[in-house]
């Protein structure tokens, strides 16, 4: 398998007596776990402390770490397309990266992506990850045909959105807490090239890049901003917009597919990001974007995972880590997207990375995140003043109907999603059928009371 965390290697049962060290992407809140693949695992020897799945590790917080009891490594490597229904069987293990560079040559993109090309499957579907296509696609828990599941009590079943909608429903978004996911039938979008046809703003204000983006959302399948919150007053908020769609047969040919090996960063010992690096990076990424830009072509890891091109680039925080903040509110609530920056831009930490899209339609899924609306993600220093400044933020968003991305959270505490998350009486009933000895668990799910 490729990806930017080691892969850790085959264990038996035997190997339960042996701990190591995990965190989440963002390297907060270290955890001493104990291994074992999914191949070895008996739901009732697992201890009080339970399990949780893990994948790449790209959870931002705890939801795939379990102090003081076992995480489980998924195994598998099957991707079996069928050309004809454009479905393809997978593996729970196997990589969004690893799948594109077997579907792609052949015509097919998997229907959402998120920024990161580094996650499985398997956490595609425990988190319901959403992308540039929201608006027009939903998240990936819309093209899931069916998922094999391995239950509390040991037994694997075959669920689909007609066999056992609630079950279906709570693991799509249900952050692993229904059961280890083994496999998933997933459905695919067809393409005729390797690129995408990539069209650019720049905006010089928030004002002008949400104007932008609905616009001319309706004509593009992808829609995604990049904004500024190291400066303040009026520039706030100020952005690149870029849509993107598939390019045509005339682009580069399938075959022509590439996703290079990363450049690692060293460390982490001195942190890259500060308050001076992140407003000299900033105004650089918003002077080098042209005002006017249509139709450019790039390559599809260019477009939608560019931070992929520098492995561990969570490093560059050093060793304090970070926190990714991502709320959603109402599409009338675009003010708290605004407040939101200032008070970021206010506080002047490290910080270049923040995007901003549009959700579309909602789901019925308990779990799941998104929800019309505008979605903003800051990525921040995990360090105290932060940490204030996001709990004062999170009374805002739940203020005005908004909530919080479990798959980003480190902070957040059990009110805050109880108050966003309406579903959450929903997904515990059917917690409470499948898993009622609360097997699966994690830090995360502890933390937050789910």
């Amino acid at each position: 398998m490729t990806g930017s965390e080691p892969r850790t290697p085959h264990v038996s049962a035997s190997s339960l007596r042996h701990a190591s060290q995990v965190t989440g992407w963002g390297h907060t809140a270290p955890a001493r776990v104990r291994w074992i693949n999914d191949v070895d695992l008996v739901p009732g020897e697992l201890g009080r402390r339970g399990a949780i799945a893990r994948g790449m590790g790209r959870a931002y917080g705890d939801a795939a770490q379990n102090s003081g009891g076992v995480v489980v490594r998924a195994t598998g490597s099957t991707i079996d397309l069928d050309p004809v229904a454009g479905t393809v069987r997978v593996a729970a293990d196997v990589t969004v990266d690893d799948l594109l560079r077997h579907i792609v040559p052949a015509g097919w993109f998997v229907p959402v992506t998120a920024g990161t090309r580094f996650i499985t499957i398997g956490g595609a579907i425990a988190a319901d990850i959403h992308g540039k296509n929201h608006h027009r696609d939903g998240t990936f828990g819309e093209w899931v045909r069916s998922l094999r599941l391995l239950l509390a009590s040991g037994e694997e079943i075959d669920v689909t959105p007609q066999s056992d909608p609630d079950l279906f429903g709570a693991t799509c978004g249900g952050m692993g807490l229904t059961g280890v996911i083994r496999e998933a039938v997933v459905q695919l979008i067809p393409v005729e090239s390797s690129q995408m046809a990539v069209s650019t703003r720049r905006c010089a204000d928030l004002d002008a890049v949400m104007s932008t983006m609905v616009d001319a959302e309706d004509e593009h399948r992808y829609a995604v901003a990049w904004v500024d919150a190291t400066v303040r007053g009026a520039r706030c908020g100020r952005g690149v917009v870029t849509f993107g769609d598939h390019a045509g047969h005339d682009g580069a040919d399938l075959t022509a597919y590439r996703a290079r090996t990363p450049v690692r960063i060293p460390g982490p010992a001195v942190p890259l990001v500060n308050s001076v690096t992140g407003r000299a990076f900033s105004a650089a990424w918003y002077r080098r974007a042209p005002r006017v830009r249509d139709a450019e072509l790039m390559s599809i890891p260019a477009y939608f995972h560019p931070l992929d091109g520098v492995d561990r680039w969570n490093r560059v925080w050093g060793r304090r880590g970070f926190v990714q903040y991502q709320f959603v509110v109402p599409l009338d609530a675009d003010a708290v997207v605004r407040r939101a920056l200032e008070m970021v831009a206010a506080t002047r930490p490290a910080n270049f990375l923040n995007v901003l899209k549009r959700f579309g339609s909602g789901s019925d899924r308990p779990l799941s995140f998104p929800m019309p609306g505008w979605t903003l993600t800051v990525d921040l220093p995990a360090t105290r003043e932060v940490a204030a400044v996001l709990r004062e933020l999170d009374d805002l968003v739940l203020s005005h109907g908004g909530r919080h991305y479990l798959a980003k959270d480190a902070l957040a505490s059990a009110h805050t999603v109880a108050a966003g998350y309406p579903g959450l009486g929903a997904f515990r009933e059917v917690r409470d059928r499948v898993d009622p000895n609360r097997v699966w668990c994690s830090d995360l799910s502890r933390r937050l009371g789910i």
